[in-house]
This record gives C-alpha cells, sequence and structure tokens, in this order.
C-alpha cells in the first residue's frame, strides 16, 4: 500500500510549517513509520535541518529529499512506495509545486497563527485543496497562553467549512531552539508539553486521514 502524504502549506511565510514537519516527522518515526520528508521550499529550511540533524548524530533513519519544479510529482510517487508517511513542506506561494504537492495529498496541514491576518493569508490555500478536493486540517500554531483569538479562528474556519485540528501547538521557545539543533522536542526522556503536543497532532492526523 502507498504511504499517506501529508502536504504542509500555507501561502503566508512564517507560519512555522517547516517546524510542524521537521517535529511531526521524528513523532511518526517514533511511533515505528517509515517516514520521508520533502522539502520543495526554494529557502530550503527544512533540507538545513536534516543536515543539522546528521551532523549532531540524530536519527538519520528519516529519508529526506530536496527537489522543485517539475521533479517534484515523481519525487513523491518514488517516495510514497517506499515509505509510510511522506511529508512534504511547500513554499508559501501558489507556485507549481505547491498545486502538485497538494493534489498529491491525503491530507493537507495548514498552520495559522492567531491572528486575523494570519487567517485571511490561509483561504487561497483552503480554495486550492477544494480545487485539488484534497482533505485541509487548519492546525492552530504558536497559539499563546489564554489566546481568545483562537476560539475566534475556530468559528471563522467553522464558516468556511473548514476542519479544525482539535490539537493546538503552543507557542514555546522548544520548537526553535530543537530546530537549530537539528532535533525534535519529542526526543529524549522528557519531552514536556510541546512534545506531547507534537505526538497528540501526529496521531490525530493519522486518525483523521484514515491510516
Amino acid at each position: 500500500m502507498a504511504g499517506t502524504v501529508i502536504t504542509v502549506a500555507q501561502q503566508k511565510g512564517g507560519a512555522g510549517k517547516t517546524t510542524l514537519v521537521a517535529h511531526l516527522a521524528v513523532a511518526f518515526a517514533r511511533n515505528g513509520q517509515t517516514v520521508a520528508t520533502l522539502d520543495i521550499d526554494p529557502q530550503a529550511s527544512l533540507t538545513r535541518w536534516h543536515e543539522e540533524r546528521a551532523k549532531t548524530g540524530g536519527d538519520t533513519g528519516i529519508t529526506h529529499s530536496h527537489v522543485t519544479g517539475w521533479r517534484t510529482a515523481n519525487e513523491v510517487d518514488r517516495l510514497k512506495r517506499a515509505h509510510d508517511v511522506v511529508l512534504i513542506d511547500s513554499p508559501p506561494h501558489a507556485e507549481t509545486e505547491a498545486r502538485l504537492a497538494v493534489r498529491s495529498a491525503r491530507i493537507v496541514l495548514v498552520p495559522v497563527q492567531p491572528s486575523p491576518m494570519d487567517f485571511w493569508a490561509t483561504e487561497p490555500t483552503l480554495t486550492l485543496a477544494r480545487q485539488e478536493r484534497t482533505q485541509a486540517l487548519v492546525v492552530l500554531n504558536r497559539v499563546p497562553p489564554r489566546a481568545r483569538l483562537a476560539d475566534w479562528l475556530v468559528a471563522k474556519a467553522a464558516e468556511l467549512g473548514a476542519d479544525v485540528a482539535d490539537t493546538q501547538i503552543g507557542n514555546r521557545i522548544g520548537f526553535a531552539d530543537a530546530m537549530l539543533r537539528g532535533r525534535s522536542v519529542v526526543e529524549g526522556r522528557r519531552t514536556g508539553r510541546a512534545g506531547q503536543e507534537i505526538e497528540a497532532l501526529a496521531e490525530e492526523i493519522l486518525r483523521r486521514s484514515g491510516r
């Protein structure tokens, strides 16, 4: 059976796409899944994280690839034949690669920070997912404690007919610190609240994607 393709997409830059991909990849791998990550963003931040991970002795069992342009579709097909889960980090704009990544996915994660501007920026991505008949899941990301806007975002997403993940990801410095070291918040004997959130989101994604 072909692997589950999960594309993380958001037209607004700085939404935390790469961070989600990296931490989820490690969570899936630690749960016994064979995992591949595909970086189709020209900024190649995910590729840099994978390189740092190899330098610091992190588990390199996660297959990583960085391609752009016409090779994207073929690379997705190649990776999903050999892995249980393929996570795609897409560019923050509606280029051909992003559309191909959405089209190839079983589920599209749309990270959004709790602000009106970030929410408004999700609409083109949600529209693209509908056009490609791909399930989309809005993930509230970098949510500060007692963020009233989180409730507003959930209500507005419902108005657009978008599903919102039950799991919210907090605004925690541990995410950035782990990324700098090529690691993940789910690693270590005590993962803390950040690790628990990522593990819960990974479980929810697999459940919603029917895996």
